[in-house]
């Protein structure tokens, strides 16, 4: 016994420390464990598109996110292909068809810090960018790249007292790249695109301020700067191209003002973004002696754009509608631009916006199909997308510099010579647990004018005609 009871405490001596190291190395392993899960969540989803198109369109993101069809480009004309026996044809008339995962998508959700009254969270997320598309006239890389899709920090303040101490507000505010306050409110389609260009699609740096006063109304401010989504303009060269150096040389954010009401399933939000940019740094003004001298120049564009949008949920039905009035959109993936109204002694130029109509409205019903499990519940969602442009051309008449009636210098992101367009999207999206399949048919019709045809306000005026690109997609998603 004795023999026994040495043995244990020569055993103890020897290993005991290194048990209650062991020990506490697990125990600070679990609280690390515990505290990345408590404050770290992880997130995203690998998503792959399966994409037919009956016709070329302008296009992005691997050819998925879609804009438009182009304008028919024939070979030859009715006269032409008559005299040569050769069939007249549109060259923009050919299909494509593609699959890709190019928009996986991986996030990390920073919650859960508190200091005294503010809290804290942060956000930080990417997918991929690019291209893994061979179309022949207008190639795009075929190398996809991780881009920075959201990355911000948000600090929040509850329970502040109101004005008369009936009602609290809530105040958060988010520093870094989001999405922009206009293109909040995103339709339900399971297209890339998200509805644009029939609405605002945009994440950008900003500032921005929500707060909540009391249970049915907040108000948001944001002021925002360019990155990825930029205004159009001339280059050094005078080519027309989109590029955040119109801002970064306006050194004026962006600014955007909104308030909503939200009630019992009621959402309306109403707001207004304001725009201002240098379109060029330089100019050259003609001496006494007849020669060009290149002079700095004080050329600006302000631009304002109102919307609208209605929301209302009740069980398996859902109904959205959004309304923009955009001048020089174009830098929310709208349709527009802007162009010269005046060239002026001292080199500089004046400008005046184009001026679009965006309207959509989307319709989302959903119910649940087959048994139901906790951990793998069903559901059959239909849904229908419709939208509509009309462009409204320049706010003031266009520079004519020729006398012939036709605008000198007019920058647009696509097709200057679009006068409308309209979307029909209806889809079928089904999911079990975090699996989701889908299936899009998206009609899209352009009506072009003559190009040459562009009036003073920058509308195509004779040769009107429709051109419609037909996409059938599916998409497998899987959600994490």
């Amino acid at each position: 016994m004795k023999k026994s009871m040495l043995l244990l405490m020569a055993f103890m001596l020897a290993f005991g420390p290194a048990m209650a190291q062991d020990s506490v190395k697990v125990a600070k392993r679990a609280a690390v464990v515990s505290h990345l899960k408590q404050h770290f969540k992880p997130y995203g989803f690998i998503r792959n598109y399966f994409t037919y198109d009956s016709r070329e369109s302008a296009s992005g993101t691997g050819d998925l996110y879609n804009f438009q069809p182009y304008d028919n480009a024939w070979n030859q004309t009715p006269e032409e292909a008559a005299a040569s026996g050769v069939p007249r044809e549109d060259l923009n008339a050919i299909g494509t068809f593609r699959f890709l995962s190019l928009t996986t998508r991986v996030g990390v959700n920073v919650v859960g810090y508190k200091w005294r009254n503010t809290e804290f969270r942060a956000n930080i997320e990417a997918d991929f960018f690019a291209g893994l598309s061979t179309k022949v006239y207008h190639p795009v890389s075929g190398v996809a790249q991780l881009r920075l899709r959201q990355a911000y920090v948000a600090l929040g303040w509850d329970s502040l007292p109101m004005l008369g101490g009936k009602d609290f507000a809530r105040v958060d505010l988010t520093i870094g790249q989001t999405w922009h306050p206009m293109a909040a409110d995103l339709c339900d389609v399971i297209a890339l695109n998200s509805g644009a260009p029939f609405g605002p699609f945009n994440r950008s740096p900003q500032v921005k301020m929500d707060a909540r006063l009391g249970k049915y109304f907040t108000l948001t401010g944001s002021l925002l700067w360019q990155m990825q989504y930029c205004s159009v303009g001339p280059n050094a060269s005078g080519v027309t191209t989109q590029a955040a150096d119109y801002m970064l040389y306006g050194k004026t954010p962006e600014a955007y003002l909104g308030l909503s009401f939200h009630h019992k399933g009621w959402l309306l939000r109403a707001g207004a973004d304001v725009l201002s940019i240098k379109p060029r740094q330089l100019g050259q003004i003609v001496t006494k002696t007849d020669e060009a001298v290149t002079v700095s120049v004080k050329d600006r564009i302000t631009t304002a754009s109102p919307f609208l949008y209605l929301q209302y949920k009740k069980g398996e039905f859902s109904i959205k509608a959004k309304t923009i009035f955009a001048e020089a959109g174009e830098h929310m993936n709208m349709n527009g631009g802007y162009g010269v109204k005046a060239k002026n002694a001292d080199g500089s130029w004046d400008y005046t916006p184009l001026r679009t109509s965006s309207s959509w409205l989307s319709l989302v019903y959903g119910g649940k199909v087959g048994k139901q499990e906790d951990k793998h519940p069903q559901k059959l969602q239909g849904i229908l997308f419709a939208g509509y442009i009309q462009n409204l051309g320049t706010k003031e008449l266009l520079y004519d510099g020729n006398n012939d009636g036709k605008p000198d210098n007019l920058y647009t992101p696509r097709a200057s010579n679009m006068n409308r367009m309209w979307r029909l999207s209806p889809t079928l999206l089904y999911t079990v647990g975090k699996f989701q399949v889908g299936c899009e048919y998206e009609i899209t019709s352009v009506q072009y004018g003559e190009l040459g045809s562009l009036d003073l306000r920058g509308i195509a005026r004779e040769g009107l005609h429709w051109v419609t690109n037909h996409r059938a997609q599916a998409m497998v998603k899987y959600n994490f």
